[in-house]
């Protein structure tokens, strides 16, 4: 077996979770970018793999339990999970139905689920999950289905940390601010520049910010710190104007 760490990473195909991958290959892990947007994910780690980074693509439906095992096994060993697929919405609670409150759970929230558990499964001691939580987890306006899974992610985290920590495997979670991806870009313009100007230095942070904190995490360095929600929002859960 190859001395090499393996790291699975999923929505990898853009925002974050492609953020995530690119940073991990650079620190010298195998990275398996995972997502269901085959197109999309096939470019981007053909982009990456162009740099002379290590990384390939695996399309994974995060809800299909069959294809994410299909991703895990077909590597020699399981390291790192970053459990970064996720999905966003705007409505206002009166006008939530139970559809879409019950599609931002499965994604959000099974979608981590099944990863970290088929991970957790095949890891030996020093294992990392990193889960994607939200600084939305503490609360917001019109986005509750949203600020319930993210919140779920946190305990799910907790959790996992709990359970795994007598094998030696490590579980936290990053819990990022407002953060400039396709995911909030596509809220209209002007939402978009009104959730900006409310941040601390008034403007998105940069998905590669929040891959900094997720490679940490990652880190063999670091796999004695678990149970931990780290919050990269540039000081916005101290106070202030939610979103």
């Amino acid at each position: 077996m190859s001395d090499t760490e393996v790291a699975f990473v999923t929505g990898a195909a853009q925002g974050i979770g492609l953020a995530t991958a690119e940073r991990l290959a650079q620190d010298g892990f195998r990275v398996v970018a995972m997502d269901r947007n085959a197109q999309r994910l096939q470019h981007e780690a053909a982009r990456l793999s162009g740099l002379g980074l290590d990384v390939v693509a695996a399309t994974v439906d995060v809800c299909d339990r069959a294809s994410v095992v299909a991703a895990l096994d077909a590597q020699a060993r399981v390291d790192v999970m970053v459990c970064a697929a996720g999905i966003y919405n705007d409505a206002r609670f009166l006008d939530l139905t139970e559809d879409a409150f019950r599609r931002m759970l499965d994604v959000n929230v099974i979608g981590t689920f099944i990863p970290a558990q088929e991970a957790a499964r095949r890891m030996s001691e020093g294992g990392r999950i990193v889960t994607i939580s939200s600084r939305g987890a503490l609360g917001g306006t019109r986005f509750a289905h949203y600020v319930s899974s993210k919140a779920a992610v946190i305990g799910l985290t907790r959790a996992m940390a709990m359970e795994l920590r007598d094998r030696r495997i490590a579980v936290n979670s990053v819990a990022p601010g407002f953060t400039d991806t396709p995911m909030t870009r596509s809220a209209p313009p002007e939402m978009f520049a009104a959730w900006e100007q409310l941040e601390p230095g008034g403007k998105a942070a940069t998905p590669d910010l929040i891959a900094n904190a997720i490679a940490f995490f990652a880190a063999p360095s670091t796999r004695f710190i678990t149970v931990q929600t780290l919050f990269v929002d540039g000081g916005k859960s101290l106070g202030g104007l939610s979103i």
